[in-house]
């Protein structure tokens, strides 16, 4: 929920505290949920005055269906052996 509102915020992306009134979730929730976006790559932040603005990754995005569509939409078995992290290879 809270990538699909920064999927359609676009490039301008949308405040920390604008997101949890949007989604409905306490900030302290929200927090969580956009650090491990963060870590995953999937979303950025920047400052903007007193705001933290958060924008969805759109490159890492469309890598990441691409990589779905091809591996694991085809009716195989995912194979997650192959897929390389910013920092590390996923092992079995």
């Amino acid at each position: 929920m809270v990538f699909r509102l920064l999927i359609q915020a676009g490039p301008a992306g949308m405040a920390a505290g604008k997101i949890s009134e949007a989604v409905g979730i306490p900030p302290s929730s929200l927090s969580f949920h956009l650090k491990e976006l963060s870590h995953a790559g999937m979303i950025a932040s920047r400052q903007e005055g007193r705001s933290v603005i958060y924008t969805a990754e759109y490159a890492r995005a469309a890598s990441l269906v691409a990589f779905l569509t091809e591996n694991c939409c085809s009716g195989q078995d995912c194979d997650l052996s192959c897929v390389q992290t910013e920092n590390t290879t996923v092992a079995e």
